[in-house]
């Protein structure tokens, strides 16, 4: 595998102290931006590519090849870690951007470099982690409901998933490390319309030829009590949210990430059951 890493880094001058900030704004820390208004900060260049023979972002879900170059950088900010107090000489606060289209910033807060140290970026699993999260593509839930058309007050009602329910990864890489968030559903909270919430382990099970048409799902459904007629648009719209657990393992390290969701909407027409037998 060829690797490539470039290295520059220098701070030259003295009394390095980031203060403008960037149009474009940096949430938390304030952003210095070189183009417009350089400072001491912007003489600060670390950068860091890797270029190998497979792409080093990969995502399993949609099977398509991504960039071969990952870049991890300091850019100068105007605002230190207010945890830290404010070092003495010299030198200026520095916030690491590194990810594989070079617009996500790595979660961690500024660091103090003194003028004239060498500074080589560095990053953690847990941030490669964050990056392979931000790369994972869940499936977009696809709603069945049995009866196909119409609902019938006091029939159960089929409900299940055609899609959106099944384990998804993608995996990010830089140097030395490689991470692979996982993405698994748990549950699927479906919110009837009519004030009802059915909260489901699993995507349910579909309705097919041979079920006996009066009998109840055996693991995701609900029984309609009233009919639709008379609210908005005489039907109702029937919710459902997929709640995802995220874990991420790699360079000997895990963890887990805070639940994703995924969700969709489809309207259903509840009618009585006299008035359909009377047709």
């Amino acid at each position: 595998m060829l690797t490539r890493i470039a290295l520059a880094v220098a701070i030259t001058t003295a009394g390095l102290v980031a203060t403008a900030s960037s149009a474009r704004g940096d949430p938390g820390w304030g952003s210095v931006d070189c183009s417009t208004k350089p400072g001491p900060g912007c003489e600060l260049i670390a950068e860091m590519s890797q270029i190998q023979e497979h792409p080093s972002v990969s995502d399993t879900t949609s099977h398509q090849e991504t960039s071969d170059s990952f870049e991890c950088r300091y850019v100068p900010v105007d605002q230190g870690d207010p945890a830290v107090p404010h070092p003495e000489g010299p030198g200026g606060w520095f916030r690491l951007l590194c990810s594989a289209d070079g617009k996500a910033t790595a979660n961690r807060p500024p660091v103090w470099i003194p003028a004239g140290q060498q500074a080589t970026p560095s990053i953690t699993p847990e941030q490669v982690a964050m990056m392979a999260k931000g790369r994972l593509r869940l499936p977009t839930p696809s709603i069945a409901v049995n009866p196909a058309g119409e609902q019938l007050v006091h029939l159960p009602s089929w409900l299940w998933l055609r899609e959106g329910w099944r384990t998804t990864s993608a995996s990010a890489s830089v140097p030395g490390i490689t991470v692979t968030a996982v993405a698994e559903p748990v549950t699927a909270s479906w919110s009837t319309g009519d004030g009802t919430t059915v909260t489901c382990t699993g995507p349910g099970t579909p309705f097919t030829t041979g079920h006996d048409p009066k009998a109840a799902s055996p693991d995701c459904g609900h029984t309609y009590r009233r009919a639709s007629k008379g609210i908005a648009g005489e039907v109702y719209t029937a919710t459902v949210t997929v709640q995802w657990n995220v874990r991420w393992s790699g360079a000997g390290q895990s963890g887990v990430f805070p639940g994703l969701t995924t969700t969709t909407s489809t309207s259903l027409r509840v009618a009585e059951s006299q008035a359909l037998n009377s047709r």
